[in-house]
């Protein structure tokens, strides 16, 4: 199986919108969900409104992810950036500033690449590299319950997050959140 996890960066913007598909089960979001103000009227948001959100975050040098490629084809997405730009997450959580927490906030493989144990290959070379970009921390904010759809743990499966040595931080019966502690490296 040949893998391939890059950073995102303006020459894969192609390859984001390519897995973003209604064939992978995410040609709505785009990945924009944490970006909207609210949760308000997001049932009502059209894909177009949202791909051209995801297009004015990119062009404005928001490239807040990690694509992994799967035999050459984008089929796996984690959006990771600094957890603090994203106001309605840290405002639904209730969450105090931290200029060095990161958080990972969206998990995406494409329905062929799922159970192949790709994730947590993804997010273990997220965790390697996190450092060397600053993060001093990182947070994930999974959904709890097993046997859910896919659409339903878009932010990544709990169990994921608690093998990654991901730690309990704030506790909640449907979206708890957790966090892990990195080591930082010289960038």
């Amino acid at each position: 199986m040949n893998v391939d996890i890059r950073r995102l960066d303006r020459y894969r913007h192609q390859d984001f919108f390519r897995l973003h598909s209604d064939e992978n089960g995410c040609g709505g979001c785009r990945c924009v969900a944490w970006w909207v103000p609210t949760w308000a009227g997001w049932g009502e948001r059209t894909a177009e409104a949202n791909r051209a959100l995801r297009q004015s975050l990119f062009d404005r040098g928001e490239d807040d992810g990690y694509l992994l490629y799967l035999e050459g084809e984008p089929a796996g997405w984690a959006q990771v950036g600094r957890r603090d730009r994203l106001e309605k997450l840290v405002g639904e959580y209730r969450i105090d500033p931290d200029p060095g927490a990161w958080a990972t906030t969206c998990f995406l493989l494409a329905p062929h690449a799922r159970r192949r144990g790709l994730a947590r290959l993804m997010l273990d070379e997220i965790l390697r590299d996190l450092p060397t970009r600053g993060a001093l921390s990182v947070e994930g904010y999974p959904r709890r319950g097993s046997g859910l759809p896919a659409e339903d743990v878009w932010t990544g499966p709990e169990a994921l997050f608690i093998s990654a040595g991901f730690q309990l931080v704030q506790e909640h019966p449907r979206r708890p959140r957790y966090r892990k502690a990195l080591l930082a490296t010289a960038p």
